[in-house]
C-alpha cells in the first residue's frame, strides 16, 4: 500500500519556475541547481512526468536557463508571468488543470518569492506541493532558508531529486531505471 505522501507516477507534474539567465550571475548556486533542474526535467521527460516551465517577466529577465531548455520536453513553452505567484498566471493554472496531476514537483528561484507564493497558492488549490529542495535556491543563503521553512510550515513536502525520481521509478525493474541511474551518478 502506497503512502499518501509519496510521488504517484499517473498524477505528478514538474513545475519549473523562473530559472532564467539573468539570475545567473545573481545567484551564487544558480549554475548548480540549473543542472539539477535540468536532470529532473529530463528524468520526467524519461518518465512520462509533464513539465511547466514559468518565466517572470521574460522581456526584462530572458529566458530560462539554456541547460534547462534543451531538455525539456518537444512541446513545453514557457508561461509568461509578472505576477510573483505562477498561479497568478491563467494560462499556468490552466496547464496544471489539463494535467489531471494532484501531486506538484516544485523546483526553481527564488525560494522566498516566487517559489514560496507558488507553492502556497498550490497549496490552497488542493495540490500536494513536493519541494526539490536541492533544486531550488536565491540570492541570499537566509531568505532561501526562511522560504523553505515557511513552505514546510504550511504543508508543503521536502523532497530532492534522488528521492524524487525513487518514488516514480518503485523498483528497480522500471523500464526507465538504468537510464535514470545513470542521470544521477
Amino acid at each position: 500500500m502506497r503512502h499518501e505522501n509519496t510521488l504517484e507516477p499517473g498524477g505528478t507534474a514538474l513545475v519549473i519556475i523562473d530559472m532564467q539567465e539573468s539570475f545567473r550571475d545573481a545567484i551564487s548556486d544558480f549554475t548548480e541547481v540549473a543542472a539539477r533542474i535540468a536532470l529532473v526535467a529530463h528524468a520526467a521527460q524519461l518518465l512520462g512526468v509533464p513539465v511547466v516551465v514559468t518565466e517572470q517577466y521574460p522581456k526584462g529577465l530572458g529566458h530560462t536557463a539554456g541547460e534547462i531548455r534543451t531538455v525539456l520536453p518537444e512541446g513545453v513553452e514557457p508561461v509568461e508571468k509578472t505576477a510573483f505567484s505562477s498561479c497568478g498566471a491563467d494560462q499556468f493554472v490552466a496547464r496544471l488543470d489539463s494535467l489531471g496531476a494532484r501531486q506538484i514537483l516544485v523546483c526553481g528561484i527564488e525560494a522566498h518569492i516566487c517559489v514560496n507564493q507558488t507553492s502556497h497558492d498550490l497549496l490552497a488549490r488542493g495540490f500536494q506541493v513536493h519541494l526539490l529542495v536541492d533544486c531550488i535556491t536565491a540570492r541570499a543563503a537566509q531568505n532561501r532558508q526562511a522560504g523553505l521553512d515557511k513552505m514546510r510550515q504550511s504543508g508543503a513536502l521536502p523532497s530532492s531529486t534522488e528521492m524524487a525520481l525513487f518514488e516514480l521509478m518503485r523498483d528497480a525493474r522500471h523500464e526507465q531505471f538504468k537510464a535514470i541511474q545513470r542521470l544521477i551518478k
